[in-house]
């Protein structure tokens, strides 16, 4: 069994937790009412087993009681590997098949107007894109079906380099190639919506130059607050803010460098994001999911052969390790965003910045992008 980050997604009694925020007064009715949205994450049902493709009751109201509308999910591969294009086909031939398995529950995006249409219905939209352009490489038509696949999004690079550029973790930071500079204009062409994350700070600076069009960065932090590779520079930060894009803040221990972020960490960078790029370009992309992780023995030992397989992959992060959990442990809960959306509240937010950085702005890139 591969070992990935659905499989460290588990989850508590749901009902009861936010039952209980409730009655305690967070998260007023505007949260109930908003379009919630989580950038990057991962969709998957802790409770049952990975070949069952059904969700189960338990994971389906948890997934409802966390009040997010949509969440962006990866189809992989990430990095170089063998058949990029033979796995990417097996890994959205499985998405497809989870979504079909649960068509009352799960919606797939493909216009903004979706979004909208889940949380009206009542159901959980998905958002399927990449974390690399591995499985593209020079055949850009091969964009044109990951459109028909129903895969909106496209992130440029990983961590190391590809053909389109250097990743966050290349010491060269040699920056966006000529295919990569092709890659986005078939991206924008294609109207998919370009993810600069993971990129190497030259790579990310250049692409944003390049780009015509609004884009994302889903999933990223501070580099001014943490300096580490996966975080991104203000420069950056302003110019995709500038371009009309979002910029995501993720729920990772590279929040901090000793791999141990809090929650006040989390709400320094979402704090200094909204500030260097203006309340309208800052979003949520926790980098982790809906329901929370478990950090009982067991999950500690899938969380070990997990971080094992990435460090051997040579796309393990500095920071990342085998007794590292990927999360902010103080905001790992059902209610994490509900009880993040407080936390802010009480800093002064408003409640019309916080129907934006929770997913207004990046609902406004979403119609930007495919309509809707």
């Amino acid at each position: 069994m591969r070992v990935d980050r659905r499989t460290l997604i588990l989850g508590t009694a749901a009902m009861a937790v936010v039952g209980q925020a409730r009655s305690q007064g967070r998260a007023g009715g505007w949260y109930d009412r908003a379009i919630v949205i989580d950038a990057l994450g991962g969709i998957g049902d802790p409770y049952a087993p990975d070949e069952v493709l059904r969700m189960s009751d338990r994971g389906w109201a948890e997934t409802l009681a966390s009040g997010v509308t949509m969440l962006r999910d990866t189809v992989m591969p990430v990095g170089n590997v063998v058949d990029a294009w033979g796995d990417y086909t097996k890994g959205v031939e499985r998405k497809q098949a989870y979504l079909a398995a649960n068509p009352d529950r799960l919606l797939l995006v493909r216009t903004a107007a979706d979004i909208v249409k889940a949380k009206r219905e009542g159901k959980f939209a998905v958002l399927l894109g990449t974390q690399d352009t591995s499985m593209v490489g020079p055949q850009l038509d091969r964009l044109a079906q990951l459109k028909k696949d129903g895969v909106m999004t496209v992130q440029l690079t990983y961590n190391n380099r590809n053909l389109c550029g250097d990743g966050s973790l290349e010491p060269d930071n040699a920056g966006l190639s000529k295919l990569g500079r092709a890659t986005i204009e078939r991206i924008e062409a294609e109207k998919l919506l370009l993810d600069i994350s993971h990129g190497g700070a030259r790579t990310m600076a250049e692409a944003v130059a390049h780009a015509k069009r609004p884009l994302v960065i889903s999933h990223t932090g501070a580099r001014a607050l943490a300096d580490h590779p996966r975080n991104t520079a203000d420069q950056t930060i302003r110019a995709v803010a500038n371009n009309g894009g979002v910029v995501g803040v993720y729920f990772m221990p590279f929040l901090t460098l000793d791999s141990q972020p809090k929650g006040a960490d989390l709400i320094r960078h979402i704090e200094h994001v909204a500030n260097v790029a203006g309340e309208d370009h800052v979003g949520i992309g926790t980098d982790n999911g809906v329901l929370p992780m478990a950090v009982d023995e067991a999950a500690r030992e899938r969380n070990r052969r997990w971080a094992m397989e990435r460090i051997k992959a040579g796309i393990a992060a500095p920071g990342e390790g085998p007794d590292v959990f990927p999360m902010v442990a103080d905001y790992n809960s059902v209610d994490r965003y509900r009880r993040l959306a407080v936390a802010l509240e009480r800093r002064g937010w408003s409640t019309v910045r916080l129907e934006k950085l929770f997913g207004g702005n990046f609902l406004r890139v979403y119609r930007e992008a495919w309509g809707g």
